[in-house]
């Protein structure tokens, strides 16, 4: 078979991120205003913004049709049929249907532009992966790096200064060069997955990257990518180091590692002792219900209302949905929520937008992705599973997987994708349904 050369697609995730981070920089926001601006219309966009994006649009069709060229010219076989039929359904059921037969009908050109990349992505090869994770890291590292940067230059627009509702009062929120400081929080969460299973060859590099890391991700102040961050370590950590681990309790020589894992187990539950016995649980739960703080955190941050909304959407349309439209500059001054940009909840905005059908299909492709995270969990050395996760936890507040056009919110599932499909073919070429061999090297 004909040796394949890599080709590009590295560079389509990292130019997404790049436009993004363009658009933010030339728009002049002011962070702690967004939701003002989003109610008065005021949203400013750069010409040079349009322009980049027909480039980047022509840039994106031009590396996914060459990848699918070569593909069909060789006759290859696509790597996890079950996979992209998943994809495939996903998106007629979630893009196509509303488009055509939602109650508010809707056809673009931009629509077909995540099909496309994503086609490009079900055929790519492990070394390819590779390529698309390393880039990725390095885009986002940059990213990263540039937000800190514009911190004394231009703190109002990287920075929320009138935030109130973390838990470190008085503290802005870091948004960086991303949409929103939750934007910012997931893609650092998967900026932290990819640098762990790509490490940087220089340690000093890798050291630097994992403080700067880290750094962003408690300043962003999104507890969704704090908790996806580390049900994501928790998962690298048992498909690399699960099995190797069992065996050192076991072993008396090793008794440094027992007792290291028994004094943090009596560490936390000495500390949560100690806020049973000596606090008062009941007035401080009481005192918070009743703070600002909790009344955000009972209302779901006021979600609750947007869900209330999307579902009554859902049940006026209950087949193919309200169409792409939902959410719209229109609708949000209809129901008078200007910062309702989406359903803040992936099947819950899915059901509105586009009905049960794509809710089924939705529910579908989930299934898909979770099974083949797992079974693919060890050829990836757990980053099929941490991808999965983290995108899984977004699914309960955001909506990471909407395939009506394409940009940087799309990162982590364009990124399952490549992921998955990879696998699958390095699978495929062995011979054996599940690969046992590590592709990635571990951080050290």
């Amino acid at each position: 078979m004909t040796a394949r050369p890599t080709g590009y697609l590295r560079w389509i995730l990292p130019a997404m991120l790049a436009l993004g981070a363009l658009t933010v920089l030339l728009s002049g926001r002011n962070l702690s205003m967004v939701f003002v601006e989003l109610q008065s219309g005021e949203v400013f966009s750069n010409p040079l913004i349009t322009w980049g994006q027909r480039a980047l649009s022509v840039a994106v069709l031009a590396i996914s049709g060459e990848r699918i060229l070569w593909h069909v010219s060789l006759r290859r076989p696509m790597p996890s049929p079950l996979l992209t039929w998943a994809f495939v359904i996903f998106w007629l059921g979630t893009v196509a249907s509303p488009s055509l037969f939602g109650a508010n009908p809707q056809i673009s050109h931009e629509f077909l532009y995540p099909l496309i990349i994503g086609i490009a992505f079900l055929l790519a090869t492990e070394s390819e992966r590779d390529q698309v994770v390393d880039s990725v890291r390095d885009a986002l590292f940059v990213f990263m790096l540039a937000s800190l940067i514009l911190i004394p230059i231009n703190p109002t627009m990287v920075l929320d200064l009138k935030y109130t509702q973390g838990l470190l009062p008085g503290v802005p929120r870091l948004g960086g060069l991303a949409p929103h400081p939750v934007a910012l929080g997931m893609f650092v969460q998967t900026f932290l997955v990819c640098l762990w299973c790509r490490p940087f060859s220089r340690p000093w590099v890798n050291r630097l990257a994992w403080v700067v890391g880290l750094g962003v991700l408690f300043f962003a102040q999104s507890k969704t990518a704090w908790i996806a961050f580390v049900l994501c370590s928790i998962a690298l950590l048992v498909v690399r180091t699960g099995p190797g681990l069992s065996r050192r309790l076991g072993d008396p020589r090793q008794s440094a590692v027992g007792i290291v894992l028994c004094v943090g187990v009596i560490a936390v539950v000495g500390a949560v002792m100690g806020v049973l016995l000596l606090g008062n649980v009941q007035a401080q739960a009481s005192n918070f219900l009743d703070s600002a703080e909790g009344a955000q955190l009972v209302t779901l941050t006021g979600r609750d209302q947007i869900w209330a909304v999307a579902l009554e959407e859902w049940r006026a349309h209950l087949l193919f949905g309200y169409g792409p439209g939902l959410w719209d500059d229109a609708f949000r001054a209809s129901i008078g929520m200007p910062q309702a940009t989406h359903g803040h909840n992936e099947l819950i905005d899915t059901l509105a937008r586009s009905g049960t059908v794509g809710a089924a299909a939705l529910v579908f492709y989930s299934l898909v992705l979770l099974v083949l995270s797992f079974r693919y969990a060890k050829a990836t050395a757990g980053l099929s599973l941490a991808l999965f996760l983290g995108l899984a936890l977004r699914f309960i507040g955001e909506v990471p997987m909407l395939m009506l056009g394409y940009g940087p919110d799309l990162l982590a599932a364009l990124l399952i994708v490549i992921t998955l499909a990879s696998a699958a073919d390095g699978a495929r070429r062995q011979g054996v349904p599940a690969p046992a061999r590590a592709h990635y090297r571990v951080a050290s």
